[in-house]
């Protein structure tokens, strides 16, 4: 935390900003940005995956954008650290092997993972607290689905 983060409290009001549902989208926002690039494919993927989620399916497509303006903006002022940070804070623990398992899949649908995409992975089923053996085997899922 830098010195004006202590002074203004920056970085606690951005923890305090995240819904479950922003939490979560957050999480695979990060993923799918970890290789330092983010296609309009990819952001398209994330949209068309988080709307076939039972936690998305009440959030109209206008709430979906501005969710993701707020979520974008937050990444390209702040970084991805600080946008991971607040997101893995507000995730509650029963949303988070699912948020792992779809930032998996965003990570892996595309065929290439790069190693800051193999980096955050095994950053992000960490900071989740999510077993090795759970992690293993939902990539172990995931790498099947997008063999296809």
């Amino acid at each position: 935390m830098g010195l004006f983060d202590k002074m203004f409290g920056t970085q606690s009001q951005i923890q305090d900003a995240f819904s479950p549902a922003e939490a979560f989208a957050a999480i695979t926002l990060a993923a799918t940005a970890s290789d330092g690039y983010l296609s309009e494919e990819e952001a398209r993927a994330i949209s068309s995956t988080l709307s076939r989620m039972r936690l998305f399916r009440s959030y109209s497509n206008d709430v979906i954008i501005r969710m993701f303006d707020k979520l974008l903006g937050i990444l390209r002022r702040e970084g991805i650290d600080v946008l991971f940070n607040a997101a893995k804070e507000s995730l509650p623990d029963d949303l988070r092997e699912a948020a792992f398992a779809v930032a998996t899949d965003l990570v892996l649908a595309d065929g290439v993972v790069s190693q800051e995409e193999r980096d955050f992975l095994n950053d992000l089923y960490q900071a989740l607290g999510i077993s090795c053996d759970i992690a293993t085997q939902i990539v172990q899922v995931m790498l099947i689905k997008n063999r296809g």
